[in-house]
């Protein structure tokens, strides 16, 4: 099986403050396409033959970057999107315990919170972890880019290590970030997690 080059998209307008944005599609903001120009470039020396990405536009206009140029397909994956936080989405953590104060008791446990009108973190795991069924059809020398979210990353990388989906919240993805993941039958290899080197500030 290949390798992976999993990259979280860039910044948006809507992250500068800590709120739960899932599902909600919002765009790159110009921070985030210069971060994802910045993941092109560290990424320029790297052979991958495919993209996968979530259809949510600021993974999707990540992708499209990155693949500038090297004529490749970007191949948009439902299985890919962020965790739908339901009733919870663009609210902050202080406004989920005066709102839903149950809901906030659960994010204490994060392997049991399931989101009202979204999804059980449950659901979310399996959900992603589809994906790897993707990756039966390419071959061991194949090398794929996977550019989607902190959460998707996350348990994407749970499900290869063989963690316990529970886990996903201790693993640190930053935006426009890269890990990458070596798969061989029967046991994956994480040889970088969360490389940010690339990014400068602006």
């Amino acid at each position: 099986m290949p390798k992976l080059l999993l990259i979280r998209h860039g910044m948006t307008g809507l992250q500068k403050e800590d709120r739960y944005w899932g599902s909600t599609d919002v765009p790159l903001n110009d921070l985030g396409i210069k971060q994802a120009e910045q993941i092109r470039d560290r990424l320029a020396g790297e052979r991958f033959s495919y993209v996968y990405t979530s259809p949510l536009s600021r993974a999707l206009d990540t992708a499209k970057i990155i693949a500038a140029g090297r004529r490749r397909d970007v191949i948009p994956c439902d299985e890919l999107c962020e965790c739908n936080f339901g009733y919870l989405e663009g609210l902050t953590y202080e406004e989920i315990k005066a709102m839903h104060p149950a809901v906030a008791r659960q994010l204490g446990r994060m392997e049991a919170v399931s989101f009202p009108g979204g999804e059980s973190l449950e659901q979310f795991h399996t959900r992603v972890q589809a994906f790897l069924k993707r990756l039966e059809k390419h071959r061991p020398h194949d090398t794929l880019a996977v550019v989607a979210h902190g959460g998707s990353l996350r348990m994407l990388l749970c499900r290869l290590l063989d963690l316990e989906f529970k886990h996903w919240h201790r693993l640190k993805i930053d935006r426009a970030s890269i890990s990458i993941v070596d798969v061989y039958p029967g046991v994956s290899i994480l040889s970088s997690l969360n490389d940010t080197n690339h990014l400068k500030h602006f």
